[in-house]
């Protein structure tokens, strides 16, 4: 985007674009998976797992995967409650909050302590302002207490506000009569990505898939091809805008001038963990650079 272009994304949506990737370090680098593992949590799934859901404790299978919402049961199951009895929550979250730490130093850049230290009183503002109701990851990662380090800290701030998103973008989802495979078929349907970038990571298999895309199709929101019919661009269009209404707070907490402040502090560290290969694009997320 020229310096002359106005920008006329949700400052909802420059705010997730800009602090995504730093939080998505979690998933790609390699100090939280081996964080996990010196802990005794077998396999990257079972560090993710735990590592995701410890602020809300020693929840189980169930739980996670209604909470997490995109991810098959089974493969939930293959993780917790086993995880707890290896490692509890908050030695897991302790553990995970210090990879990151680590992770985000070496990754993001040598100016990533001055930018966390300046940023810090408005990931602070805008994380107080997040509306906790109906928002049960939001509100355990709002929760933990803020870490002294600067750079833990920017990535607590921004895994808060990330979850407090993703729980609004899950109640839009049910809202609109998507369960957790067919709101993301609807995804892949709409070109944010391609199927094989995303099933593996789910746990879905080709024929719960086929049986998702089917039932789509009756309901006049998919096409032949997997693609979305003009009802299915309106339906995710609307789940879209619904998922930026309900993640306002804390954009309306900062201002327009606040969010600028940030989106601008974050995009040069987003951007160096995407083009130093860190976060590949497209990615299971579905984030761009921004």
């Amino acid at each position: 985007m020229s310096a002359n272009t106005v920008d006329t994304r949700p400052p909802t949506r420059r705010l997730w674009e800009a602090a995504e990737p730093l939080h998505a370090v979690a998933y790609f680098a390699p100090e939280p998976a081996d964080a996990a593992r010196d802990l005794g949590l077998h396999g990257w799934w079972m560090g993710y797992f735990a590592g995701r859901a410890a602020p809300m404790g020693a929840i189980s299978a169930p739980t996670a995967a209604a909470t997490f919402f995109g991810f098959q049961p089974a493969m939930v199951e293959r993780a917790l409650p086993d995880a707890w009895a290896i490692a509890a929550p908050e030695v897991v979250l302790a553990s995970r909050l210090d990879a990151m730490g680590a992770a985000l130093r070496r990754t993001a850049g040598p100016t990533i302590e001055e930018v966390a230290v300046e940023v810090a009183p408005l990931l602070r503002t805008a994380t107080d302002a997040c509306d906790i109701a109906a928002r049960p990851i939001g509100a355990a990662w709002a929760a933990v207490p803020w870490p002294d380090d600067p750079v833990v800290a920017l990535w607590l701030g921004l895994t808060a506000l990330r979850e407090h998103r993703g729980d609004g973008h899950v109640l839009a989802c049910v809202n609109a009569e998507l369960g957790p495979l067919e709101a993301t078929i609807t995804l892949v349907g709409a070109g944010a990505l391609p199927r094989t970038r995303i099933q593996p990571h789910r746990g879905w298999s080709d024929e719960a898939w086929e049986r998702a895309e089917a039932s789509l199709r009756d309901r006049g929101l998919l096409d032949t091809n997997g693609r979305l019919t003009a009802a299915g661009r309106e339906l995710r269009g609307s789940v879209e805008a619904a998922t930026e209404r309900l993640a306002a707070a804390p954009a309306e907490a900062l201002g327009d001038e606040g969010v600028d402040r940030l989106v601008a502090a974050l995009v040069p560290l987003s951007r160096r963990v995407i083009d130093d290969g860190t976060i590949p694009v497209p990615n299971p997320i579905g984030v761009p650079r921004p």
